[in-house]
């Protein structure tokens, strides 16, 4: 799925364009135990209540693709016959309505997730999405495509406050412990996807909140497949790559200029508005370090070492890479962060001796909050 189709689907879950009729779901205690069951018509819920269930819904929508949204890919053999794929076609396909094939469900989560001893809610909804058309002329057309799919959202739930509360019976305040609270979902998957504007029962978009967290055992449970690296730890191993690949401390030029264009690419992509996610093959990063100023035997080991990482097919995004909104340097001593596109501001020198990192200071300086002279 792209930008512009995960848009398209997250403003279904509006109460006036909604097709959700029911929610379903469960409320499980560190134990691994259902504490109590959800079935709630939207109907008959007030209209407050219905927009807090679709918001919670909704959240296992946001995020960045290839960040927080991760594309699930089943093999062929999976979709035509295992039991994973199996369970989830026959939710869709009873619109969640069957109760045993829910139960199931939750437990197979519940078995597989661990949720650090809180306790949590699972959400479950259905919706049939009749997919507009517009022909050449621009008028609606009837596209003939119904988009039916399941959405589910697990949310932690956390104990309220203690707070004072005022009593107008009483005319006082009182301490008062608000309840168990709802937090937004901590994971969450799409299931199938609306590739190209239609149903793909070949993929899942999983949701994770944490960069950090694969949630392996989760994702075997449910779907038996792997998924990209998280995005944080992708972070971390391109740059061992790059440290092992220059074999000693990268050239100062080299890595700034790596770094540099990963930026470029990223604010260009931003700006031509593209709904594609913008991702680079290995080749396509080797030949950025190789711009770089890289030399060709630390090309090829680059090269070498991203296939072992991540795979010779990896499809790799710049923003899981490298930060484009803050350049850090760090030695023993300090910690200097600013933008990228001023990285350029800053020179290497060596002066009686001493190796320094200069940053010019024709701007103004100011320290502590206060301009000082220099």
């Amino acid at each position: 799925m792209n930008q512009k189709e995960l848009r398209e689907i997250r403003r279904r879950f509006q109460p006036e364009r909604s097709g959700i009729t029911h929610i379903y779901g469960c409320y499980v205690n560190s134990n691994r135990e259902i504490i109590s069951e959800i079935d709630e018509s939207l109907g008959l819920l007030s209209k407050e209540e219905g927009e807090k269930y679709l918001s919670l819904l909704k959240k296992a929508l946001s995020g960045a693709l290839g960040k927080n949204l991760l594309d699930i890919s089943f093999a062929t053999k999976q979709v035509m016959d295992s039991e994973e794929h199996r369970l989830l076609s026959a939710l869709r396909k009873s619109e969640l309505q069957d109760t045993e094939l829910r139960q199931s469900f939750y437990r197979c989560i519940i078995d597989s997730l661990d949720m650090d001893e809180s306790n949590y809610v699972i959400l479950l909804a259905f919706d049939a999405y009749d997919v507009p058309h517009y022909g050449k002329d621009g008028n609606l057309e009837d596209s003939g495509e119904v988009y039916k799919y399941l959405l589910c959202s697990i949310c932690p739930v956390k104990s309220g406050k203690l707070e004072l509360g005022y009593v107008p019976e009483e005319k006082r305040f009182h301490s008062n412990l608000q309840g168990q609270i709802v937090a937004a979902p901590a994971l969450g998957f799409l299931f199938p996807t609306f590739d190209e504007r239609s149903t793909n029962l070949y993929n899942a978009l999983l949701y994770t909140r944490s960069t950090e967290d694969d949630h392996q055992s989760f994702i075997d449970a449910v779907f038996r497949t792997q998924v990209p690296m998280p995005a944080k730890r992708q972070r971390e191993a391109f740059g061992q790559v790059l440290e092992t690949s220059l074999e000693q401390a990268g050239s100062f030029q080299v890595l700034q200029s790596v770094h540099e264009q990963l930026s470029e690419r990223i604010a260009l992509h931003r700006e031509s508005k593209d709904p594609e996610p913008l991702l680079l093959s290995v080749d396509e990063l080797g030949e950025i370090l190789e711009k770089s100023g890289g030399d060709e035997k630390a090309v090829a080991r680059f090269r070498k070492n991203c296939e072992e990482e991540f795979g010779p097919d990896a499809q790799l995004a710049p923003a899981n890479l490298s930060d484009a909104r803050r350049m850090s340097i760090e030695s023993s001593e300090i910690k200097i962060s600013l933008d990228p596109k001023l990285s350029y501001l800053i020179e290497t020198r060596e002066i009686d001796g001493r190796k320094y990192i200069l940053l010019p200071a024709d701007g103004g300086v100011e320290l502590n909050g206060v301009p000082v002279s220099l």
